[in-house]
C-alpha cells in the first residue's frame, strides 16, 4: 500500500514537472516570437545625393550609371521606392504600413542637375524623390536651381519640395559667434524665413527639414519643433525604424563609390557581383 501511495505521489509530482516545462516552453516561444516580430519590424533606407553628372567631377557628384546601377539593383532585388511622405505618415501614425524593403530618395541643396539630369529618369521610372533646398540660392547661384524648374519639379507630382534652412549654415559655427539669444534668434529666422519662401513660390507644405551639414542637437531640435517642423533629417548613417527621434531621422549619404557591390552592403544585402546600369527598370 505505501509503495502504491509513494507510486502516486511520485507521479504527480512529475505530472506537475512535465506541465510546469510544457508552461516554460510554451512561453520561451511567445517570447521567441515576440523579439522576432520586433526584429522584423519594417526598417527605412533613406538616401541622400547632392548632385548628377554623367562624369564624377566631385566627392558629392554621382555620374549618372551609378545611379542606374543602384535603381536596378533595387529593383531586381525587391526593394520598393516610396515617398519621404509616406515614411513620416507611417513614422507617426502606429496604424501605418509600408511597402516591404522601403527605400526613400533625396536630394539636397536644388542643384541644377537635379532638373538636367534626375528628372528624365523619374518621369521615365516614376519614383518619388524629396528635394531639400535653400532658398537663397534658388534663381541666384550659377549651379542652382530656379524657381520657375522647382515649379515644373513639384507639377510632376513625383518631386516634393521641403526646406535646407534658408542659405545653409553651419550651426556650429554660428553658435561661436553669437550670444545665446542671438543665435536662437539666427535659427528661427533661417527655419521660417526658408519655409516662408518656398510655400510661397511653389505652393508646397513645408514642414520637412534637412539639417545643414548634418548638425543637430536637442537645442535646434527644439526649435525646429517651436517653427512648426513635424520631422528633420541628419547625414548619420544608418537606417530609421519607429523608435527614431522625429527631428533626427537618419539618412545615409550617397556617392559614387557605391557601385553595385558597395551599395548592396549599404542595404545588408549578401555580396553581388556588380550590375551593369543599362536598360528601363519597368
Amino acid at each position: 500500500m505505501c509503495g502504491k501511495i509513494m507510486a502516486c505521489i511520485g507521479g504527480s509530482i512529475a505530472f506537475r514537472l512535465l506541465i510546469r516545462v510544457m508552461l516554460a516552453c510554451v512561453c520561451a516561444l511567445a517570447w521567441s516570437a515576440d523579439g522576432a516580430a520586433q526584429s522584423a519590424e519594417p526598417r527605412v533606407t533613406i538616401l541622400v545625393y547632392h548632385r548628377f553628372s554623367d562624369t564624377a567631377d566631385d566627392s558629392m557628384t554621382v555620374r549618372m550609371s551609378t545611379f542606374e546601377t543602384q535603381l536596378r539593383f533595387l529593383h531586381e532585388h525587391g526593394y520598393h521606392i516610396v515617398s519621404l511622405r509616406e515614411v513620416v505618415d507611417w513614422l507617426r501614425d502606429p496604424d501605418a504600413t509600408l511597402a516591404s524593403k522601403p527605400v526613400a530618395i533625396t536630394v539636397d541643396d536644388g542643384h541644377r542637375s537635379v532638373f538636367d539630369k534626375l528628372l528624365p529618369v523619374v518621369l521615365r521610372e516614376r519614383f518619388p524623390v524629396t528635394l531639400f533646398i535653400y532658398p537663397s540660392a534658388i534663381s541666384n547661384a550659377s549651379y542652382a536651381l530656379t524657381w520657375e524648374q522647382l515649379r515644373t519639379l513639384k507639377q510632376t507630382g513625383l518631386i516634393d519640395i521641403q526646406s535646407h534652412t534658408f542659405w545653409h549654415p553651419n550651426f556650429n559655427v554660428e553658435r561661436r559667434h553669437r550670444t545665446p539669444a542671438d543665435f536662437q534668434q539666427f535659427v528661427r529666422t533661417q527655419l521660417q524665413k526658408s519655409r516662408q519662401r518656398i510655400e510661397s513660390q511653389t505652393g508646397a507644405q513645408v514642414d520637412m527639414l534637412a539639417w545643414p551639414f548634418g548638425i543637430y542637437d536637442d537645442e535646434l531640435i527644439a526649435l525646429a519643433r517651436d517653427e512648426g517642423y513635424a520631422v528633420a533629417f541628419t547625414l548619420d548613417a544608418r537606417k530609421t525604424d519607429r523608435h527614431a527621434r522625429l527631428l533626427a531621422l537618419p539618412r545615409f549619404l550617397m556617392s559614387d563609390a557605391y557601385g553595385a557591390r558597395a551599395f548592396a552592403q549599404l542595404l545588408g544585402e549578401p555580396n553581388t557581383p556588380p550590375t551593369p546600369a543599362v536598360g528601363n527598370l519597368q
